[in-house]
């Protein structure tokens, strides 16, 4: 008990030292750090050191994702160099669902890992498989870079390459003690849910119907759903 007391006020430090760095690096306004932090805690508390450094993979992947070819972004326009809460609460409310009060019940377990996959894969994909000329997922019509519901084949691998190293991550941390299941489940969540990100961005965002937090919220939910379907 002393031990899992002294572990857990560590990686408590060690989340308010990540946070402090991710707002010292303008990856994260104020409020969205402090939102991070505070999901953080209950995860820790909740589910887990091992669950809390699942989510803080997705945000070191996110960050160097973002990073990539900032200035050619920033010509474009569709650089976001500093998010807010409610990128952080629409990427990551669905996990932080899951781990808080999922328990180690195996579908969470998959609901989880497949909601960190998808948001892991969208904002990859997004963030570089902007690189490449994109095609709208609707009508494969090509359209500009930063294009709402726009794909590319950059983007898609990127975005299953990120799902996977969730997969990786989860196994390792032992979350889940099956590689090929952990694999499975990341892989298919976040491939369908970044999916259904383009395909809402396509349909209802290019029509201002809902904005990106409402697309990044579905689409974690639909990976949450795959990956609690994908445990079975």
């Amino acid at each position: 008990m002393e031990q899992a007391l002294i572990i857990n006020g560590i990686s408590l430090i060690l989340l308010l030292i990540f946070g402090a760095f991710i707002y010292k690096r303008k990856a994260l306004d104020v409020w969205g750090t402090l939102a991070m932090v505070i999901m953080g805690i209950i995860i820790l508390f909740s589910a887990g050191i091992s669950w809390l450094i699942l989510i803080l993979i997705f945000l070191i992947l996110s960050l160097i994702a973002t990073r990539q070819s900032k200035y050619y972004k920033q010509n474009l326009g569709i650089y976001e160099g500093k998010r807010t809460a409610k990128n952080v609460i629409s990427n990551g409310v669905i996990a932080f669902i899951m781990a808080a009060f999922g328990g180690y019940y195996l579908p969470f377990i998959g609901g989880f890992i497949g909601a960190v996959a998808t948001a892991t894969a969208d904002t990859m994909a997004s963030e570089i498989g902007i690189l490449q000329k994109p095609r709208l997922i609707t009508t494969f019509r090509k359209v500009e870079p930063g294009t709402d519901g726009a794909v590319s084949v950059l983007g898609t691998f990127v975005g299953i390459l990120g799902a996977g190293i969730i997969g990786v991550a989860a196994f390792l941390l032992g979350i889940i003690s099956d590689p090929f299941l952990s694999l499975k489940v990341a892989i298919i969540a976040g491939t369908v849910g970044c999916f259904m990100d383009s395909i809402l961005g396509a349909v209802l965002e290019r029509r201002n119907i809902i904005n990106n937090e409402h697309v990044n919220l579905l689409a974690t939910i639909t990976g949450a759903i795959i990956g609690i379907i994908s445990t079975f």
